[in-house]
C-alpha cells in the first residue's frame, strides 16, 4: 500500500443517486462520502501532464464539449455530460484542442494530495 493510499478507495465508478423534486431532478455523485471535488477549466491549446495517483480514483463528469481525455491507452473527445472513471493507478490527461475554455468536474475518491502524482510526460517539465 502506497503512503497516499489512507482512506478506501472505490474500484469501479460508484452509481450516482437519482434524485427527483418537483422543481426538477438531479444526480447526487458522493452523499456524505470522503472525496474532493474540483472544477477543473483548461485553457485552450493547453493540457494537463500524463499523470496517475496512487492514493485516489477519480470520476470527471465534462461540462463543456470538445475535451479530449486518455485514459490507459484510450484517447477520446466527450461532449458536456459525459463520464469518465479513471481507476488509481491508471494514466490519464485532459487535452483541451477548442478555441475556448473547457471545464470538467472533477469528483477524486479516496486521498487527494498533490505529492500522489506520478507523471509520465509534461509540458510545464515538472
Amino acid at each position: 500500500m502506497s503512503e497516499y493510499n489512507t482512506k478506501p478507495i472505490p474500484a469501479e465508478k460508484p452509481e450516482p443517486s437519482f434524485v427527483s423534486r418537483p422543481w426538477g431532478t438531479f444526480f447526487q455523485y458522493a452523499n456524505n462520502e470522503d472525496c474532493t471535488v474540483s472544477l477543473m477549466t483548461v485553457l485552450p491549446g493547453q493540457r494537463l501532464s500524463l499523470q496517475s495517483h496512487t492514493g485516489r480514483a477519480e470520476l470527471w463528469i465534462v461540462i463543456d464539449n470538445g475535451a479530449i481525455v486518455q485514459v490507459g491507452d484510450d484517447i477520446s473527445e466527450y461532449k458536456a455530460g459525459d463520464q469518465i472513471w479513471i481507476p488509481a493507478n491508471e494514466r490519464h490527461r485532459l487535452t483541451n484542442e477548442s478555441e475556448t475554455p473547457i471545464r470538467v468536474l472533477e469528483v477524486a475518491f479516496g486521498n487527494w494530495q498533490q505529492e500522489d502524482i506520478k507523471r509520465y510526460d509534461d509540458d510545464y517539465k515538472r
